[in-house]
């Protein structure tokens, strides 16, 4: 028996790239029903696939995957614009069914408000010094390129995933400062645009706290952090992790409601982590690859 929610938020799968989890999305996306799945931008890397990406048949799975749900499941998509897939931009606003493409969009659930964008529009590299974000993006897939070649050998002395990219955002200062002022800015926004909350991606940094009475929840990426943000029919809001899934438990999710600045943080108990084989029509094993 599938989990079912309300709402599923997903963002930062960067189709078309070496780096992205295609095959882990669209096995966690299996696992679940949901009334709304929202592709929150960067979901198909424009950038990349202009230069040397290229795109493969789990790619496509993903959106095979997505039809799936609205076939079966009825689900109602929406797919935000990101800074990667700026060539939405040529056709929006479009609507087909259940399927709507847009810039974004304003969610209410439980007598909230959450203003969810993608994020790039309020980092004003990215908009305004074009040429700038994408040498920065060159940065970041030479990060990722040497990442693999890292866990590779690390994986060959039996050692545990490490992120470089990550230790190189949590080391380097400007970029501390930089994922802190994002988050700020993006709170503000969504306070004056009326709303409780604010729901975003672009930064690769899953996150959910409380900002100046707002809600700010960030729902990570899928080509390190493999995390999505997920509503249960209560208005409670959870990051789940696909490392730590079980995909062998049928048994729901318990959500806890959204931490306040002064709630006591509570860890636990994890879930267990599967690497069992599983035979699943739309995936296949992942292998590591340099």
């Amino acid at each position: 028996m599938k989990t079912k929610f309300k709402t599923i938020v997903i963002s930062d799968v960067h189709l078309g790239t070496k780096g992205s989890k295609a095959k882990e999305v669209s096995r966690f996306l299996k696992q679940y029903e949901c009334e709304n799945l929202i592709l929150n931008g960067d979901i198909i890397d424009g950038w990349q696939l202009k230069k040397s990406g290229t795109w493969k048949r789990r790619h496509t799975r993903f959106f095979n995957r997505v039809i799936k749900m609205i076939e079966n499941s009825n689900t109602n998509v929406f797919y935000l614009r990101g800074n990667h897939d700026d060539f939405l931009e040529q056709i929006l606003p479009l609507q087909i069914g259940k399927l709507s493409i847009q810039m974004d969009m304003i969610y209410e659930s439980n007598g909230k408000k959450y203003f969810i964008t993608h994020g790039d529009v309020f980092d004003s590299i990215t908009t305004n010094l074009r040429w700038i974000a994408y040498i920065g993006d060159v940065g970041y897939t030479f990060l990722l390129w040497l990442n693999r070649v890292v866990n590779y050998y690390r994986f060959k002395r039996g050692l545990p995933y490490f992120s470089l990219s990550k230790y190189v955002k949590g080391k380097v200062k400007s970029a501390v400062s930089y994922i802190d002022q994002y988050e700020v800015e993006l709170a503000k926004m969504a306070k004056v645009k009326g709303c409780d909350g604010i729901i975003c991606g672009h930064i690769h940094k899953a996150e959910m706290r409380e900002i100046d009475g707002i809600e700010y929840l960030n729902s990570g990426d899928w080509v390190e952090t493999m995390s999505a943000l997920a509503e249960d029919h209560d208005g409670n809001w959870q990051l789940i992790y696909y490392n730590e899934i079980n995909f062998k438990s049928s048994e729901d999710h318990i959500i806890s409601p959204f931490p306040s600045e002064n709630s006591p943080q509570i860890y636990g108990p994890f879930r267990e982590v599967s690497f069992s084989k599983r035979d699943d029509e739309d995936l296949d094993n992942p292998a590591i690859r340099l």
